[in-house]
């Protein structure tokens, strides 16, 4: 693998408009890829994992989810925007006491993704998902 790879759900619009999002403004070294078109074997990621939080894949280092997978890529964003933005702000949502705060936040637009703006009904977690469960 030569450079990180960020993973997200293709089938969800949502998911879709916020990988595009990062990937035209963010700029991130990842490669930004839905878990649907990539080998999740080779990224070391079950099929589980990657449909219930994106999914932060760099050689050398166990995958990173959720919250910490979005710091992870944001703390490795190149240039000046990531020196002054991404970057620190990466590095403050990678802290254990805010990534702790922020998985009740990823959860709760994780359940209700389909209602979010470029969200669609396609983007609704069936009943029993595990991404539904706890908070």
């Amino acid at each position: 693998m030569n450079r990180p790879t960020f993973v997200f759900d293709g089938d969800c619009a949502f998911c879709s408009s916020c990988a595009r999002f990062i990937e035209r403004r963010i700029r991130p070294t990842a490669h930004v890829v839905a878990w649907q078109f990539t080998d999740l074997d080779a990224l070391g990621v079950t099929q589980e994992a990657a449909s219930v939080a994106v999914q932060y894949v760099t050689a050398g280092r166990a995958p990173t989810a959720g919250p910490v997978a979005i710091a992870d890529m944001l703390r490795d964003v190149p240039g000046a925007a990531g020196r002054f933005l991404w970057r620190p702000i990466g590095t403050v949502l990678g802290l254990r006491p805010v990534a702790a705060m922020a998985w009740p936040v990823y959860r709760w637009i994780a359940r209700n993704r389909h209602r979010m703006p470029g969200g669609t009904a396609a983007c609704a977690l069936p009943p029993g998902h595990p991404a539904r469960a706890g908070n």
